[in-house]
């Protein structure tokens, strides 16, 4: 069976100076989800979650590595069409777009009508009446569609850590560029930087 999704010793190098240039930043990730599910992702400001869902969607051209959406290298697909492998949403649910100095005539065509996955960036959770569980449920429903949905949020309400407790089954923590997959909730929670970044956060929501 073809993995959902393959992220293939994928690194991305910002650098600043010239004629001399010297890095910045350097994110690194090397994972593979085999199957629809919901993965929880979070780390602190600046660590690169969003670069690495601009890599992913293919709108961030890596520095190495590759990226396989059900086998299809996304940064080979045609920019009008990468979204039909891998959408990104912002907080404002808008698309992230797409650039390249390749012509599309040159590209693969998508082979798919419909995202495969889905990549929400710090979605807005209005606690109005309702609407948590209508976008857990919307989440929920891409899932039993086949679908990969990854959810990234930056908790600074309890609330926040137990929407990723209910509904993800696997997690992603992201720090200064090092990516770290996680199997379960309690192996996130107990892994020594997550704890040192949610800080008070989580020792509230445990008592």
């Amino acid at each position: 069976m073809t993995a959902m999704l393959s992220v293939e010793q994928l690194t991305k190098t910002y650098t600043t100076g010239f004629p001399s240039r010297k890095p910045t930043f350097t994110l690194a990730a090397d994972f593979t989800i085999e199957e629809p599910a919901i993965v929880g992702l979070m780390g602190p400001n600046g660590s690169g979650k969003t670069t690495l869902f601009e890599l992913i969607t293919g709108s961030n051209a890596p520095t190495g590595g590759r990226v396989l959406v059900q086998g299809r290298d996304i940064h080979r697909i045609r920019t009008d069409e990468r979204d039909r492998l891998a959408i990104h949403y912002h907080q404002s649910y808008q698309v992230r777009h797409f650039r390249s100095l390749t012509p599309n005539f040159m590209l693969e065509k998508a082979g798919s009508d419909y995202p495969i996955v889905h990549l929400f960036d710090e979605p807005q959770f209005n606690t109005q009446d309702g609407y948590i569980g209508f976008m857990l449920d919307f989440f929920r429903k891409l899932r039993s569609e086949g679908r990969l949905v990854f959810l990234c949020v930056h908790p600074n309400e309890r609330f926040h850590l137990e929407i990723l407790q209910e509904i993800c089954e696997r997690f992603i923590f992201v720090q200064t560029g090092s990516v770290t997959p996680m199997p379960d909730y309690a192996s996130l929670v107990g892994h020594p930087p997550v704890q040192a970044y949610l800080g008070d956060l989580l020792t509230e929501r445990a008592a």
